[in-house]
């Protein structure tokens, strides 16, 4: 079973990049006029990323079978399942809305997410008494997941709306586009943001007695909560939908960041350890973002 999760993983990572140099070679070609649009390149570079996913799902299942728990309680397993979230929310994207210059982004973030797992041990430890919560261990892991690759996606956006204008114009969606979709998943990723703090919260009570301790890496996920909420305010209250809108999803992706590695530099109560939970509650949450995003 380990040797099914190894070459997973592997075809995984090689699918990843055959597909963005797909998308590349339909770029250039674009930008030099040897063909009307990056169609082609969609062609045969979708299938490669649809084998990407599907590669690292039998990668993470392989892992979950012999770890008996959700594969997310530590930072190779966690890198792992932060990959497929961005995969997953690129995937519905592109079945929603089609852009490849939007994928080929999204797909480059989570190559890089795989490739910086591929650099850690992965390990097969039992997790410690506090991280022992049989649900709350996969609610919080789930929605922590997806509200990370909506933020991901949303920073793809943001990212295209600022370059776009001055370097790419051509090869992106247009500048509404880009702002509407940012907009939706940057909320879909709030909503779930919100479920992974109150949660987060509930186990906290459990697990060391109190709801909220001020532990660096609880109080970088509610700046990063506060981030996407001041977006969502400018747009409503302020109206904004340019450029300012467009840095709040860049600086908020930074914010995703500085929580997901926080344990690294932070220190606190938080550290990733293994536990015994179910699986079915990650299933259910996957059908939102397909709704919000239509």
């Amino acid at each position: 079973m380990q040797q099914l999760e190894t070459i997973a993983f592997v075809t995984s990572l090689v699918s990843l990049q055959v597909a963005l140099v797909l998308y590349i070679w339909g770029f250039v070609s674009t930008a030099l006029g040897r063909q009307p649009s990056d169609r082609n390149a969609s062609r045969f570079a979708v299938p490669v990323l649809l084998l990407a996913w599907l590669a690292l799902t039998l990668s993470l299942m392989a892992h979950a079978i012999q770890t008996g728990r959700i594969p997310a309680t530590d930072m190779f397993e966690f890198s792992m399942s932060f990959g497929w979230g961005i995969l997953t929310v690129v995937l519905v994207f592109r079945w929603r809305q089609k852009n490849d210059m939007v994928i080929a982004a999204g797909a480059l973030v989570a190559l890089a997410m795989l490739i910086y797992a591929f650099t850690l041990p992965a390990r097969h430890q039992p997790l410690s008494a506090a991280l022992n919560q049989t649900w709350l261990l996969p609610l919080h892991v789930s929605c922590a997941i997806i509200a990370y690759g909506l933020f991901a996606l949303g920073f793809v956006c943001g990212v295209l709306y600022i370059a776009g204008r001055r370097w790419i114009a051509p090869l992106v969606p247009s500048a509404e586009t880009l702002d509407r979709l940012g907009y939706r998943s940057a909320l879909a990723g709030f909503c779930f943001m919100t479920a992974v703090i109150v949660i987060g919260s509930i186990w906290a009570k459990i697990a060391w007695g109190t709801y909220w301790s001020w532990d660096p890496k609880e109080t970088a996920a509610l700046m990063t909560w506060l981030i996407y909420g001041g977006y969502i305010v400018t747009r409503l209250a302020l109206g904004w939908r340019d450029s300012r809108s467009a840095w709040f999803l860049v600086a908020g992706f930074i914010a995703v960041l500085v929580t997901y590695f926080g344990n690294y530099f932070f220190g606190g109560l938080h550290s990733y350890a293994t536990s015994d939970p179910s699986l079915l509650p990650a299933v259910g949450l996957l059908l939102f973002p397909a709704r919000l995003l239509e």
